[in-house]
């Protein structure tokens, strides 16, 4: 068989193939990707509230060692993402252009 023909037969099958894939991405792009409610703003005030108290008590002591890897790892991909949105947003990797 050609290329062409196997690329026109592959072609043919694409919609088939994308349909779940895309079904799944809008599926999940509805529930992550909205706006906050006020509900979840409430929650977020009570997360920060928990979290102080949690300082004062010392109870962030009391964390295995599984979580406070996790916890290292969010905060990495976290300041990773933020520095390559800086080095995107600066057109540079070092410095800003003056």
């Amino acid at each position: 068989m050609s290329i062409k023909l196997r690329m026109l037969n592959d072609i043919s099958k694409l919609p088939q193939k994308a349909g779940p894939m895309l079904s799944k991405f809008w599926y999940y792009a509805r529930v992550e990707l909205t706006p906050p409610k006020f509900t979840d703003i409430v929650e977020i005030k009570n997360g920060f509230f928990r979290l102080r108290e949690g300082y004062k008590t010392g109870s962030w002591k009391d964390i295995t060692v599984k979580q406070a890897w996790l916890n290292i790892l969010v905060a990495a991909e976290v300041g990773s993402w933020f520095y390559i949105g800086e080095c995107i947003g600066k057109g540079s990797l070092i410095g800003y252009h003056v």
